[in-house]
């Protein structure tokens, strides 16, 4: 891996949360599923486009990206290695060789000037250590006028459906997991626009988008998975037994509300943000 400044997450990926995440890529995939069309309308790739994704992960979106770039190229960029050692297989398996996968910070990662008609995330770029700096490396990496694309989140309220849903969660949510700090940096529109005029972007726009979230085939399914998902995890961790257990049968009843004829589905809200290199 190169050099890295963004340590805490770096550590962070490479331990339990980032194996949690490669071993679960189709659940987390189908949780955010429903947001891809409309990165995908904002980042316009072409077929002969040059990709860059940022915080790939298990490059589930970076494939997409490749089938729509098929004359291109596509990289995806991560610290995980658990989660790229998936996506490369991934993308053996669906023989997509003009895809290539790289562990490295994109704060400080070594991209080719200019060498990026577009450069898209599926939420990565939350989590960076300097996030002005982070964009304007990546900016560096585009072309002049090449086309940066990502969601991120809106910030929870108390009444938005997940916050209903797992109610029994919060008195036990105490701090975060490892991996989830900085989940928050990125929640003010305001913000977003500062950082990024900030990193040399220009023509910003951010886009409110609603989906509903996929969360398992049945209440029981999906308070089993949230369970174990890291922030979770991470708080129930030492508690008794008999908590444990109450707090999952609350889950359940808590999830029961949004059951579908095609399986629990909350709805969520994102952020799509898309701009554009300045000159």
């Amino acid at each position: 891996m190169q050099a890295i400044v963004n340590a805490r997450q770096a550590e962070a990926w490479n331990g339990w949360e980032g194996v949690h995440w490669a071993r679960n890529r189709a659940r987390y995939n189908a949780i955010v599923g429903a947001f891809n069309d409309d990165l995908f309308r904002v980042a316009a790739i072409t077929p002969d486009d040059h990709v860059l994704d940022v915080g790939c992960g298990t490059g589930h979106v970076t494939l997409l990206a490749a089938r729509r770039a098929g004359r291109g190229h596509v990289v995806g960029v991560d610290l995980s290695a658990p989660m790229l050692e998936r996506a490369r297989a991934d993308a053996a398996a669906q023989d997509l060789t003009h895809v290539r996968f790289e562990q490295g910070d994109a704060q400080v990662h070594p991209f080719p000037d200019a060498g990026f008609d577009v450069a898209i995330s599926r939420g990565g770029v939350m989590f960076f250590e300097d996030a002005v700096a982070a964009f304007a490396n990546i900016r560096r990496g585009l072309r002049p006028g090449g086309r940066l694309a990502f969601l991120g989140p809106q910030g929870g309220g108390p009444d938005s459906d997940y916050a209903r849903a797992t109610a029994a969660l919060k008195p036990l949510m105490r701090a975060p997991s490892p991996a989830s700090r900085g989940m928050g940096s990125l929640v003010d529109p305001a913000r977003i626009r500062e950082v990024l005029d900030a990193a040399g972007f220009a023509g910003i726009r951010i886009e409110p988008v609603i989906a509903p979230m996929d969360y398992g085939r049945d209440a029981a399914d999906a308070a089993e998975f949230i369970l174990g998902q890291g922030p979770v995890r991470t708080n129930l961790a030492g508690l008794d037994p008999g908590v444990v257990e109450r707090t999952r049968e609350q889950l359940t009843e808590g999830l029961e509300a949004y059951e579908t004829p095609e399986g629990v589905r909350i709805s969520g809200a994102v952020w799509l943000v898309d701009a554009t290199r300045a000159a």
